[in-house]
């Protein structure tokens, strides 16, 4: 029986789905993750706790859990597990992406530098050091401007600025949820903020800031072999995202845009591959499309987050997962091209900071044609917020239509039907 490592960060939404993959497949999977969990578990002393921000170390624990029982491939199922399955497959000499290009697409600034060197269309940038003035690369940049923390991910800490005040204010509030220091110090404003020490005694992080790119955005899910890119899925995005935030909604595909568009976006995200030194696995990209021109916002050597990939299926009903798991053990890929007809899934926004008590609405959702799955991923009894703070949504919908256009009517049909309970959150007493 073929066995995987699986680099499963304990805050991933997509262990059960990689874990059912490996099951479909009759792969035995081991588990690396930052904490154990429950299912962990099940992979005996196949479960392995590894420090993920230390991805060389984590290697090297993997490295010793294959001395003992032999692994046939790595794979990070998340971004935060990316560098270190990277460097444990180098080091057992398993299919894998060099570790160099690994950290270079999870590091915006780097992946934007290897992107520019590489003449690969992308917005105009410059990096803001601490103590910089962000309204300054408004000479370089201009206006408006997209604020970004270099290393976080889901659309988490991005703000537009469309002027010198705005971009003081997205900075400062940028630094703080880069930093950990959270809403609360965010919330104080201006210079202090941004010049604040974050919790540790850290150095505040770098930033970027990037020109905005208007048009309309696309996601694009592809598949790395010996450096050849195989665009498995184009999702556009039908809701604007425009700023100040950039809260991801309704993905739909097949894409919608003509087929030239298609090559071009198709082409883009292979060159930017080729730019950061990807050379197997899966990809996951970000690009915003204006006309006939496309540039790349994001790369990521990884496949798509949260529960998204339950959309899609491929030969046989094979899920995006099984194909990964298929792509790292070098089997055979033949007939996995996606099914035919419309697919989408709507990442469930949070309209407001408060502790969740319920969600009303979802047997009504679920009756919706088309409709075919719900899932709340927030417990009630948590305190939620949305973006740019934020760093979950409420859960996911799902639907299938002869078109995308059907998917995403049932998308927004099954959406208008849901109610979310929120209570506000209760302020410490003064002298508490």
């Amino acid at each position: 029986m073929a066995r995987v490592l699986l680099v499963l960060p304990t805050s991933t939404y997509r262990a059960h789905d990689f874990l059912a993959a490996a099951r479909k497949l009759g792969v035995e999977a081991a588990v690396a993750s930052d904490e154990r969990q429950a299912m962990a578990d099940a992979a005996g002393d196949g479960a392995l706790e590894v420090d993920l921000d230390a991805p060389e170390h984590a290697a090297a624990r993997i490295e010793e859990l294959a001395r003992r029982r032999p692994l046939d491939a790595v794979v990070a199922v998340d971004e935060q597990g990316v560098r270190t399955a990277a460097l444990a497959a180098e080091r057992l000499g398993l299919r894998g992406n060099p570790p160099g290009a690994a950290a270079a697409a999870r590091d915006k600034r780097r992946m934007r530098a290897a992107l520019g060197a590489a003449g690969v269309p992308q917005p105009a940038w410059r990096a803001l050091e601490p103590g910089q003035d962000p309204a300054a690369a408004a000479t370089e940049i201009g206006f408006p401007m997209v604020i970004k923390a270099v290393g976080l991910s889901g659309s988490r800490g991005v703000i537009r600025a469309d002027d010198a005040d705005e971009a003081h204010c997205a900075a400062a509030r940028v630094r703080a949820i880069a930093a950990g220091t959270g809403t609360e110090a965010a919330a104080r404003g201006g210079a202090g903020v941004e010049g604040a020490e974050p919790a540790g005694g850290d150095p505040p992080p770098t930033l970027l800031v990037e020109g905005y790119v208007p048009g309309g955005e696309v996601a694009v899910e592809g598949l790395l072999t010996d450096g050849r890119l195989e665009v498995l899925a184009v999702f556009d995005k039908p809701d604007p995202l425009e700023g100040p935030y950039f809260e991801e909604t309704i993905y739909v595909t097949p894409s919608r845009l003509p087929a030239p568009v298609l090559g071009t976006i198709e082409r883009t995200c292979a060159a930017a591959a080729t730019a950061l030194g990807l050379r197997e696995g899966p990809v996951h990209a970000e690009l915003r499309v204006d006309g006939d021109s496309a540039w790349v916002l994001e790369v990521a050597a990884r496949p798509i987050g949260g529960l998204c990939s339950r959309v899609l299926r491929f030969g046989l009903g094979a899920s995006l997962e099984e194909v990964i798991l298929r792509h790292a053990l070098g089997r055979p890929l033949e007939g996995m091209a996606r099914q035919p007809g419309g697919a989408g899934v709507m990442m469930l926004p949070i309209p407001g900071e408060g502790v969740l008590r319920e969600v009303r609405g979802r047997e009504a959702a679920l009756a919706v044609p088309g409709v075919e799955g719900l899932e709340i991923t927030i417990p009630p009894g948590r305190t939620v917020r949305p973006l740019p703070e934020g760093d979950r949504y409420l859960g996911f919908l799902f639907a299938r239509g002869a078109g995308p256009a059907e998917a995403e009517a049932a998308l927004r049909a099954a959406h208008a039907r849901l109610e979310v309970v929120l209570e506000p959150v209760r302020q410490p007493t003064l002298g508490a």
